[in-house]
């Protein structure tokens, strides 16, 4: 009997399931004695039967037996009852301990003030941060099973009720907390990919502009007239791939200036990077233009180059065409020498305005 009315429902869910496991023992033990009372008020009954001289004796003895073992019963029942409970108390315990342990070790996660020095560390850090929140989602079933089990714990354990409402309002103030937490943490990563991501276009399209500037430079003026031409033609394939990115820059632009009007915690840098970048694109296309007009300049120049050269030759052959003495021996020659003069006169007029 001193161990159906113990009062010792343990300290945490191994102590009570220690318990448990004596009072598992304890029944056996009880259910090994209920032969034995049978037994006995088997013996009564035949006593009794045979009237034996002390049946009033012996049924009293057998009253008081029988009382005995069904308050031992009942005593029992209630014990392994208040077990039950008790290990239901704890069991909810124990999973709030845990669930509270697991949400502080995501928070010192969540804590990190790192958030990333480039793009890439930047998205590894994003990819590791929704595997955090898939986590949390999966934990906000449990959290919820959690705080329903409390309100049924405290329906049918009144005596455990505050004790109970305290470690529910606990974990309550836990999971939101890394709620507030993931969803800060998650807002600084966008801030700073969407930073990284304009500073890499940044670098990237600084990069090309170096390599188009040398581009541009690297071709020497020509020394012909196909040379001149070829370098008007490249040139030009050069703005064609300038306008080609004009879709980058203005992407670039926009970006920047979106993170200025969000009030972005890195707004100085973004502002210069802009500025560098304006300049940047305008210092290239100023080149293009410059290294046009020197080409078209060399154009003009070898064109020229070009029809001195030719009339030069033509008014050699023309000198040597004056300077013959043959003034014709006949009619017939003669007036064939004057049709080569006629005509070498309006070739020296289509010459002239071509020279003038």
């Amino acid at each position: 009997e001193a161990i159906v009315t113990s009062e010792e429902l343990g300290q945490d869910l191994e102590h009570v399931e220690v318990l448990q496991k004596k009072f598992e023992e304890f029944q056996t033990d009880l259910a090994a004695h209920e032969e034995r009372v049978n037994e006995v008020n088997q013996f009564a009954g035949k006593l009794i039967q045979e009237q034996h001289p002390e049946e009033e004796l012996i049924k009293s003895k057998q009253d008081e037996v029988n009382a005995s073992w069904q308050r031992l019963k009942g005593l029992a029942l209630q014990r392994q009852g208040k077990l039950f409970g008790a290990a239901e108390v704890q069991r909810f315990n124990r999973d709030v301990d845990e669930t509270i342990s697991w949400i502080k070790e995501k928070g010192q996660l969540m804590a990190s003030d790192d958030f990333g020095r480039d793009l890439a560390s930047v998205q590894a850090l994003l990819r590791k941060h929704e595997g955090l929140e898939r986590d949390l989602a999966a934990l906000e079933d449990k959290v919820k099973a959690l705080c329903a089990e409390a309100d049924r714990l405290q329906q049918s354990h009144p005596i455990n009720a505050s004790q109970i409402q305290v470690k529910r309002e606990e974990l309550i103030a836990n999971w939101e907390q890394i709620r507030t937490l993931a969803a800060e943490r998650h807002a600084r990563l966008n801030d700073s990919y969407r930073l990284q991501r304009f500073l890499a276009d940044f670098r990237d399209l600084t990069s090309w502009v170096t390599e188009m500037k040398a581009l541009i430079n690297a071709d020497e003026l020509a020394n012909d007239v196909a040379g001149a031409e070829a370098l008007l033609d490249r040139h030009q394939e050069h703005k064609g791939e300038i306008d080609a990115h004009e879709d980058s820059f203005k992407s670039a632009d926009e970006s920047g200036q979106a993170l200025l009007g969000a009030g972005h915690y890195a707004s100085d840098e973004v502002k210069e990077k802009l500025t560098i970048l304006s300049n940047e694109r305008s210092a290239l296309l100023e080149l293009w233009e410059l290294r046009r007009q020197q080409y078209e300049q060399c154009m003009d120049l070898q064109l020229f180059y070009r029809d001195t050269e030719q009339v030069d030759n033509w008014m050699s052959k023309q000198e040597a065409f004056l300077l013959n003495e043959d003034l014709g021996d006949s009619l017939d020659s003669v007036e064939a020498l004057l049709k080569k003069h006629e005509d070498f006169e309006k070739s020296l007029s289509a010459q002239e305005e071509k020279i003038t």
